[in-house]
């Protein structure tokens, strides 16, 4: 029986896909062009068919221009506009979708020269292929990560280029439920679009209940069997396991009905991709499915009548790219109804307005702005709707300030039927207070636009709030769900550290005498109490980059006021910028960042202030985009930038002013967007270092509990909490309880006493767990814990326990070939490799080969069966690859072997592996009688037939094991099971299975039984 991602996975979607309205398609009765791979009759005849009158000569001419297009450098953009273009020749028929056609198939080959590679799953829309699936069977090595990285590296190949142009969607599943825990993505249903570099993958968390009784239709049973004998599959059909992941409800099968019934497919291939001219080049989105839910919930309101609402996404999870998203759907949508929309994105800064015209030229939007209000009243009354040339959809971005008192917009608003605006109200939370202008020229400047409020936090006052302005919320997506979806990072706050807190009140205490009864922020801003802050932050940032190991990551520092942000720049340019020529010379030749040049150590070199006063708009522009690029190390800021900056490498955010209510959480997240591999952002806290910044730690959750009411349940994953940290701390307690941690020496003594690999392996983790939890606490304010455990102690154990024994030991025993036969039971691949030459080539390759010893080790350590032949020939290999062998002295060549060496004792182990919990399974999991059916077989058979050996074991199982449970007691009598295991061999060898044995055939059998139950009763098993 085959149960692997055929069976388990691919089949029975296949047949889901079928019930969703797909036909299957057989390459063995099919044609395609191998250029790319599309199905030239089916497309042929479906162009025919949705282009009345086009002739074949015409469809050839377009076939020859996609295929033109596919060679294109643009991720496919020409391809994709040509796909959703309804005004010329259609490939699709989007306003009579079922006239497409929708076929499945399995294993088409994406080749070009020697390079190849089959999707699993692929789905044709009108012979195109569209969309590709790739399976893997539930709990695979490594996961999906596997295949992301897999991806990956094909999308850098060139020779695809063709097939990554014509692919939009693509889904990644191993059939398995999300892990709540997962921050890698290694289990569950995932979707993305393609990319030239890294595809992002995307959770897909369905939000409407689906009548599986409506959506699908049952599949014909000619229809099922035709699938599984042309893959080869027919025997599976009436299996057990089979049959369960036919299910709708498996991963696999649920993203395909969420992403690939029509409606949903039609909606996503017109609606749901931007093409985006990020820094580093072109980029392909999807929408995320919060995006694509919110979108449809507003076309929902919109259908009902109403006409406002709000948005309430969280902080990062891109609201200018659901309002680019419906700037596309709505425009259509109007249209269907000879109505023209007029869109506005309506902001309350500058800053806000200059980032959100940017990112919505980005995504290739006209963008037009409004420059007076005198402009504004001619726009709001005028009957075009777009002011470009070129007839593109368009966007105006204008500040909300622009609609302030101004009797001409209000009373000679000409109104036209045709026309719909749509305001897109960004961060309704500031800016609308119904005392003031703006809110009642906003709503008079047309009372018949759609108003469509985006926040992430809206306001929830008694005196007035979000809902009571704006209607109420449309679509929610809180942090809760943005974090578990990788959108946004957990955040651990940091209180400044104790001698710091001592240093700037003695500059304070100093300064009162000096200034007398100084205004507060002329006091903050003084270089005597500025200079000793900025000491903290710039050396805080170096060890930051240390501690989380990349020195790409970036500071902002949110200042007291303007002026403490320029005396911060001022101290910082004469103190630690890269000014003098030798300077430079010395940043060049170690690649430390200046400029453009790498980051080679942590050192911090550059910042810049970023207040409205200083330098021009191009130049704050410039000095926000070498920021992102990562040019510049710090910036410091009073107002700017707190809200709607997104920088992905941000991950330090000092914090030098108390920020209130809904304007903290804006603040603090600035540093939850997610960058590489990193889990938390962090805020670094000086906002109580003086009286007037007295709050505690818990202030901030008080605050946000204030402002959030019955919402903050949606927000108690904003920060790792105490009880969080306090488990891990009583998880490393009882893992250590056994071992003495107050005296180094003992403690390096009790390591040097374990062989066993699983508990050294279980000490190392918890002691290194140990000295994580102590930065996060630290970094948490919640001084309390540290109290829990002797945090420094326990980080000279974790020396003792990964480098003594796991370096030390090890290495003095395979060089002096002193217990290799222990070589399994030790930690070898964690030795240092410390080479006479080091290269990185040569550390590249130890690495490597660490990670094929690792895997080698744990796959034989694993075996039940160590008395296995095969098992101890291919522990004798492992042992001589490293016997007598100087491990300081390895060579590149010798590692290159090695490596080769141990792959092939490594395939072996697994096969082996295999086999042998294939025979456990047969016994009920019962190792001990798998063990003796190949004892039995290894020397002198005694029959022909296995199966019959087998049902004789499990008939003499049952037997034993009946005698056992009704006397425990007989094993305490070797001699008395002897002959009660006798007496049970001879009835059901020969009595019951009739198999031909002799008397010395019995005491063999019965040997090798009874030394299995008396091993195992003694504790000694395998």
């Amino acid at each position: 029986m085959i149960h692997n991602e055929d069976s388990r996975v691919k089949i029975p979607s296949i047949l889901h896909l079928i019930q969703l309205g797909y036909t299957y398609l057989s390459l063995k009765e099919s044609n395609w062009d191998t250029n790319t791979n599309i199905f030239t009759e089916v497309f042929t005849s479906q162009i025919e068919k949705i282009n009345p009158g086009l002739s074949l000569n015409d469809i050839q001419k377009v076939y020859d221009d996609i295929s033109l297009s596919l060679d294109n450098e643009d991720l496919g953009r020409a391809f994709y506009n040509k796909l959703i273009d309804q005004s010329g020749v259609k490939l699709i028929d989007f306003e009579n979708f079922d006239n497409n056609s929708f076929h499945v198939v399995t294993e088409l080959p994406y080749q070009k020269d020697d390079e190849v590679f089959r999707p699993d799953i692929i789905l044709l829309i009108n012979g195109m292929p569209l969309v590709f699936i790739e399976v893997k069977k539930p709990n695979n090595k490594e996961g999906i990560r596997a295949e992301h990285n897999r991806m990956q590296r094909r999308f850098k190949n060139k020779k695809f280029r063709r097939f990554i142009n014509l692919t939009q969607l693509m889904v990644f599943s191993n059939n398995m439920p999300y892990s709540e825990d997962d921050m890698f993505m290694l289990e569950g249903a995932f979707y993305s679009t393609t990319n030239y570099y890294k595809p992002m993958f995307n959770y897909f968390r369905e939000e409407e209940n689906f009548d599986f009784s409506k959506v699908l239709t049952p599949i014909a049973e000619e229809d099922e069997i035709r699938v599984l004998k042309d893959t080869n599959l027919l025997s599976i059909r009436n299996s057990k396991e089979f049959l369960t992941n036919k299910k709708p409800t498996t991963a696999t099968n649920s993203i395909s009905t969420s992403l690939f019934q029509r409606d949903r497919l039609k909606f996503i291939l017109q609606f749901a991709f931007a093409y985006v001219e990020e820094e580093k080049g072109l980029e392909k989105h999807i929408m995320r499915y919060p995006q694509l839910f919110a979108t449809k919930a507003i076309e929902n309101k919109l259908e009902n009548g109403l006409k406002k609402g709000i948005i309430w996404h969280t902080q990062g999870s891109g609201k200018t790219a659901l309002a680019y998203f419906n700037v596309k759907h709505l425009t259509h949508y109007f249209r269907k109804n000879n109505i023209v929309p007029k869109f506005y994105f309506i902001v309350d800064r500058l800053d806000l307005l200059v980032q959100a015209s940017k990112e919505f030229t980005a995504r290739g939007l006209g963008v037009y702005t409004i420059n007076s209000r005198e402009d504004f009243a001619k726009d709001i009354k005028a009957t075009k709707v777009i002011h470009n040339s070129s007839g593109k959809a368009e966007i105006t971005v204008v500040n909300i300030q622009k609609f302030k008192d101004d009797p001409d917009v209000i009373k000679n608003n000409d109104y036209n039927l045709n026309i719909q605006r749509v305001f897109f109200l960004d961060e309704v939370h500031r800016s609308y207070n119904p005392k003031g202008s703006f809110l009642a020229n906003l709503e008079n400047a047309d009372k018949n636009a759609i108003k469509i409020g985006l926040t992430g936090t809206p306001l929830l006052g008694k005196d007035y709030n979000s809902r009571s302005l704006f209607g109420d919320y449309i679509h929610k997506y809180y942090y809760n769900l943005s974090i578990k979806d990788g959108y946004t990072l957990r955040l651990i706050r940091e209180e400044i550290e104790t001698n710091y807190k001592l240093v700037l009140q003695k500059a304070l205490d100093e300064l009162k005498i000096l200034k007398g009864n100084a205004d507060k922020k002329t006091v903050f801003a003084h270089h005597s109490f500025v200079e000793p802050m900025l000491d903290y932050i710039v050396k805080d940032l170096e060890q930051a980059r240390i501690s989380l190991g990349d020195n790409t990551i970036g500071g902002m520092v949110v200042c007291d006021s303007s002026d403490q942000a320029k005396m911060m720049q001022e101290i910082f340019d004469s103190k630690y910028a890269l000014a003098t020529t030798k300077q430079l010379d010395f940043a060049a030749e170690e690649e430390i960042s200046y400029g453009s040049k790498k980051i080679k150590d942590s050192k911090v070199n550059t910042a810049q202030v970023i207040l409205h006063d200083i330098g021009t708009k191009q130049d704050r522009r410039e000095w926000v985009s070498d920021y992102k690029a990562g040019k510049i190390d710090f910036l410091f800021v009073y107002n700017m930038l707190l809200t709607g900056f997104d920088a992905k490498r941000l991950k330090k955010l000092y914090i030098g002013r108390k920020i209130k209510s809904h304007n903290l959480l804006q603040t603090l997240t600035r540093v939850n967007r997610t960058y590489k591999m990193h889990k938390y952002g962090y805020v670094v806290d000086f906002a109580d270092i003086q009286k007037e910044f007295d709050k505690t730690n818990q202030d901030y959750f008080n605050e946000l509990q204030s402002e959030l009411g019955d919402e903050m349940e949606h927000y108690s994953n904003l920060f790792k909490s105490t009880e969080e940290i306090t488990k891990e701390i009583e998880e490393i307690k009882d893992v250590l309880f056994k071992f003495e941690t107050n005296d180094a020496s003992v403690f390096g003594n009790q390591m040097t006493a374990i062989n066993d690999r699983t508990e050294i392996r279980q000490i190392s983790k918890a002691l290194n767990n140990a000295k994580e939890l102590y930065n996060l606490i630290r970094l948490s304010g919640n001084y309390e814990l540290l109290q829990q455990l002797d945090f420094k102690m326990l980080a000279r154990l974790s020396g003792l326990a990964n480098d003594r024994l796991g370096l030390i030991n090890t290495k003095i025993s395979l060089e002096n070939n002193v217990g290799t036969e222990n070589i399994l039971n030790t930690a070898l691949e964690d030795v240092i490799f410390a080479f006479t030459k080091v290269k990185e080539e040569e550390m590249v390759l130890a690495d490597k080969l660490k990670d094929t010893l690792q895997k080698t080790r744990e796959m034989l350590g694993g075996n039940f069966d160590q008395r296995d032949p095969v098992f101890i020939s291919l522990r004798e290999e492992l042992e001589n690859l490293f016997k007598k062998k100087n491990l300081s002295e390895v060579t590149k060549e010798e590692m290159e072997a090695n490596i080769k060496a141990l792959n092939a004792i490594y395939d072996k182990a697994k096969r082996l592996e295999r086999e042998n919990q294939l025979l456990k399974t047969k016994y009920d999991y019962d190792a001990k009688y798998a063990r003796i059916h190949k004892r039995l077989l290894e020397k002198d058979p005694l029959t022909e037939s296995e199966r019959k050996l087998f049902d004789a074991l499990k008939g003499l199982k049952i037997a034993v094991d009946k005698e056992i449970s009704q006397n425990a007691k007989i094993l305490d009598n070797e001699s008395y099971v002897e002959r009660m295991v006798m007496r049970l061999v001879i009835n059901e060898f020969k009595t019951t299975q009739k198999i031909d044995i002799n008397a010395t055939d019995v005491k063999r059998i019965n040997r090798i039984i009874v030394k299995e139950y008396m091993n195992e009763y003694n504790g000694y098993v395998g």
